[in-house]
């Protein structure tokens, strides 16, 4: 069994990056979904951008086919670099190097689309036995929100596992991971999990709490993983392993903890939210909100007057 030590210090995010996109078709028959701008950056980078601001500098993608563009935003770009510092444009060129001088970048793929916890299964070489992050790309934290960090120190804390919550209208909790959860001594934003259950018709959903995509795991995880049968949509769901998770005892890598997030979050997987994170940043911009929000005004004026 995968030994655990909640003292080693998280220091690895895993990225899942091997979804095909399907929502945002025809857009992501030849780019990557994570590819897509949120602005003027591909999603992918606020997701990184998150992980090394709460410290994490060691990060794994995990990609499939098609995902070379991944690859490729996070390493140099020789010829543009030396165009613009031939031009003098160091406002553009700080923005092309950020995304390399970010985190040290690895790539693995995942092969077969077996679902999300495959996704992270394929990552336990790399992991070697720590505590570490997964962040999926569809959610972005907005970074005055720091919800990773606080996970972490949870994690470190108490040990074990811990995911983000988010309380959403029951209405909408099937399209969620859904927690029951009980309180625990750690704070008011702390809860112990005590199950777990995926995308469950709102009926018989044991709260409105839903899981959203952020994990501070336990390397015990890969042994559940490596004995989860397929679940819901016949992939093998990283909620059912972490189900299994909190029946076991703490001194195995085992319970699971929430994070309650009411911070601000924007869902790039769906196309009208995807929108939306586009308008809100660009709003909070110091460079374009100005003029785009004077816009917006004027467009909503002249629509609700038609």
């Amino acid at each position: 069994m995968t030994t655990t030590n909640s003292r080693i210090p998280v220091t690895k995010a895993v990225v899942p990056a091997a979804g095909l996109g399907t929502r945002f078709l025809p857009a992501t028959k030849a780019t990557p979904k994570e590819m897509l701008p949120v602005v003027d950056k591909p999603a992918i980078q606020y997701v990184v951008e998150e992980a090394a601001s709460a410290g994490l500098s060691d990060i794994l993608m995990v990609t499939g086919r098609n995902k070379r563009a991944l690859e490729d935003h996070f390493d140099r770009a020789y010829e543009l670099e030396e165009l613009l510092a031939r031009k003098g444009d160091q406002d553009r060129l700080r923005r092309v190097r950020e995304s390399v001088e970010l985190a040290n970048m690895h790539y693995v793929r995942q092969g077969d689309p077996k679902g999300l916890g495959h996704a992270v299964s394929v990552a336990e070489q790399h992991v070697a036995g720590q505590p570490f992050a997964v962040l999926l790309g569809d959610d972005l934290i907005d970074p005055r929100d720091p919800l990773l960090s606080r996970m972490i120190e949870v994690q470190q804390e108490l040990g074990g596992s811990v995911v983000a919550l988010m309380e959403v209208d029951p209405a909408q909790i099937h399209l969620y991971g859904c927690a029951a959860v009980k309180p625990s001594s750690v704070g008011e934003d702390v809860f112990q999990v005590t199950d777990l259950v995926e995308k469950p018709d709102t009926a018989e959903a044991p709260s409105n709490y839903a899981v959203i995509g952020r994990y501070v795991l336990d390397p015990s995880v890969f042994d559940v993983l490596r004995e989860t049968p397929p679940g819901r949509g016949g992939e093998i769901q990283l909620t059912d392993a972490l189900r299994e998770l909190t029946t076991r005892p703490a001194d195995t890598g085992g319970q699971v903890h929430g994070v309650l997030f009411k911070g601000r979050r924007y869902d790039t997987g769906d196309r009208s939210d995807y929108l939306r994170a586009i308008v809100r940043l660009a709003s909070e911009r110091e460079d374009l909100g100005p003029d785009f929000r004077a816009w917006l005004r004027e467009f909503v004026a002249s629509e609700l007057q038609d």
